[in-house]
Formats: C-alpha cells, sequence, structure tokens
C-alpha cells in the first residue's frame, strides 16, 4: 500500500508534445501533480481534465508541474487533449496497467461503449491524483474506485497555499502496528 512519504514508484510515459515524461527527472521546484485518468471513452474524465488544465497555470505559479495520464494509446489520447483544449497540460499515454497497480490503482474491465458511444478498453485503470515532492517521496494521494466525486483542483491550489505558507508536512505516513 502506498502511504505518504515513502518513494513513489517508477513512473516513465510517453507524452503528446513534450517528449518522454519521467517521475525521476521532474524539476518541479514544490510538487508534481500526476493525474491518471480513465481514458477517452470516460466523460467524467473530459470535464475533470478541462478543470485540471484551466488550474494548471495556478499549479506552476506555486511550483507544481502538472501531467494526466491514461493507458490509452497515442491516437485516444491525442482525442482527449483536443477535447479539453490542452494548452498546457501536459497529457501522458500508454500507461502499463502493471504500472497502474503499483501506484495502487484500481482495475476495470470494459462494458462496451460508454454514455458518450466510445468503447471502452478491454482493461484500464480508474483515477488517482498524486501530489510528489521532488526527493521522489509521495506527499498526497487520492485513489479511486469509480470515476465520478474526484478531488477539486481549485481547493488543492487553495491548500497548497496553506502548505507553503505553513510548511505543512505529508500526513497519512504511520505505516506501524495499531
Amino acid at each position: 500500500m502506498l502511504v505518504p512519504r515513502m518513494l513513489a514508484p517508477a513512473l516513465t510515459v510517453k507524452t503528446l508534445d513534450h517528449g518522454e515524461f519521467d517521475l525521476a527527472s521532474e524539476t518541479s521546484s514544490l510538487m508534481s501533480l500526476v493525474c491518471f485518468y480513465r481514458g477517452l471513452h470516460c466523460p467524467a474524465c473530459a470535464s475533470y481534465l478541462k478543470d485540471l488544465e484551466r488550474m494548471t497555470l495556478s499549479f506552476a505559479e506555486r511550483g507544481v508541474s502538472t501531467i494526466a495520464i491514461s493507458s490509452d494509446g497515442e491516437e485516444r489520447a491525442r482525442q482527449m487533449a483536443e477535447k479539453i483544449g490542452a494548452a498546457h497540460l501536459r497529457v501522458g499515454y500508454g500507461l502499463p496497467l502493471s504500472v497502474a497497480r503499483l501506484w495502487g490503482l484500481y482495475i476495470s474491465a470494459s462494458r462496451g461503449k460508454t454514455s458518450i458511444g466510445i468503447e471502452e478498453p478491454a482493461l484500464f485503470s480508474e483515477p488517482g491524483v498524486f501530489l510528489i515532492k521532488p526527493d521522489q517521496t509521495l506527499y498526497w494521494l487520492s485513489v479511486q474506485s469509480m470515476p465520478f466525486a474526484r478531488p477539486n483542483f481549485t481547493e488543492m491550489v487553495q491548500a497548497l497555499d496553506f502548505v507553503i505558507k505553513n510548511d505543512y508536512p505529508a500526513r497519512g505516513e504511520y505505516a506501524g502496528d495499531v
């Protein structure tokens, strides 16, 4: 089980327009925000990623880099990037499901076409949002088994202001006996 303050699993994926993303090489001054999304077939993901695109500059102002990643191939990832108007948000693709599982993401099997008429992949990961410090330790994580009711990016930016002002540590780190 992943817990805050532990080293994040390795993460390397191709991006649409920014070369290869390798978490170990990220140079954000405060943190990296990694948003795993279900894929092009998910209308909730499109809405969520539009919000992340809108907030990406606010995250950057606070020293937080952003990327959205799915197991979709390049063509479907490009369609999603166009759908959300990704001008600032990096979009990664081709996430191996074995890596998704290392990140604690839930895996779902296809149920056919979604409400927007797009076929689900045979298998795909469910959403997760992570903040990772430059030393590669997890600061904050949220993993979900469903596509809806995800963390709010506006609230996350506001929380980061508190974190920065108060040098607030990662919480939820205790993994000993209870």
